[in-house]
């Protein structure tokens, strides 16, 4: 998750600069929101039950494409919505308050398979909120994980049923996701710091 959870890890201190390189663009991206799509209606055996619950901020509009790519490949229209996990997560006493994002449940999710759809799985205390939001709105059959990007260092022990790209990253590295709609472009960067070496440079 880039811009909501700690699941973007900032560059360590004292460090000067940073260097970024792009390992995503906009067709990768597509094409892996595509496999993903195949992958959720093979898993199902269709779309007919399936609810497309995307995670603020960058993961609803993921959740979007995922649930309309879904819908041209199976017939059926899908459902989607997003659904806020501010107030559960597990660091609330450990940063300042923020603005609670939008819960949107389309329909009822009782012996529903709810999707959620996040940007980046990294640490695992995100979905895990998320499992407890959802318990507070209904039952669902069976709730699915879908994330664009896997980056490892798992904290809990959560996987992803559907993942568009494992990526490999160190702690001091951050992924920086971008998607249109929200931002200006589809993209995935990794960032790390770059030190400055005595003497090299200007």
């Amino acid at each position: 998750m880039s811009a909501h959870t700690p699941d973007s890890v900032p560059p360590s201190s004292g460090t000067l600069g940073t260097s970024s390189t792009v390992v995503l663009d906009a067709g990768d991206i597509s094409r892996a929101l595509t496999r993903i799509t195949h992958e959720i209606i093979e898993k199902n055996r269709g779309a007919s039950q399936v609810v497309v619950l995307g995670i603020p901020t960058r993961g609803v509009e993921l959740g979007r494409r995922v649930a309309e790519r879904m819908s041209e490949v199976d017939g059926h229209p899908v459902p989607y919505g997003s659904l806020d996990i501010t107030m559960y997560r597990d660091d609330l006493r450990l940063k300042p308050a923020r603005a609670l994002e939008r819960t949107d449940i389309p329909v009822d999710l009782d012996d529903r398979v709810v999707v959620l759809v996040d940007d980046v799985l990294f640490s695992g205390r995100t979905i895990r909120a998320a499992l407890d939001a959802l318990n507070d709105l209904g039952r669902p059959r069976a709730v699915q994980l879908a994330v664009l990007v896997d980056r490892g260092h798992r904290e809990l022990p959560i996987r992803a049923d559907f993942v568009g790209k494992n990526l490999p990253t160190s702690l001091a590295e951050q992924v920086k996701v971008t998607v249109s709609g929200v931002d200006e472009r589809d993209e995935v960067r990794i960032v790390s710091a770059a030190r400055t070496v005595p003497g090299e440079g200007a």
